[in-house]
């Protein structure tokens, strides 16, 4: 099963689809969560990730913004959507009946 970080990944990764590199992975974290997400984090997990057959990465073309530096593109793999799905599952399911998401007769807070 992923961690919160690799699912975090995953789904930004998703999310920004032919965007997705780490700069823009890192950006999409930290507004959506309001946590700051070290740039070693980043890309150990997304080796991690890679290794485990979740992710694809590809070094894109050099562009002028970046100082003539490629990008590193991710790609989440067929493994990684069921893996993020999985996850996501598994929230819903142990979320059900916690007492922040149902109050006393059964209505959402």
């Amino acid at each position: 099963m992923l961690g919160e970080f690799e699912y975090l990944l995953i789904t930004a990764a998703a999310g920004l689809g032919e965007n997705a590199y780490g700069a823009s992975i890192r950006e999409e974290i930290e507004s959506t969560t309001g946590r700051k997400c070290s740039i070693g984090a980043l890309y150990t997990t997304i080796d991690r990730l890679e290794k485990k057959g979740l992710l694809m990465t590809w070094m894109g073309e050099a562009t002028a913004e970046r100082g003539g530096r490629a990008k590193r593109m991710v790609r989440v793999t067929p493994k990684g959507v069921q893996e993020g799905k999985d996850f996501y599952d598994v929230v819903m399911r142990v979320s059900r009946g916690a007492s922040w998401v149902v109050n006393r007769s059964g209505g959402i807070l």
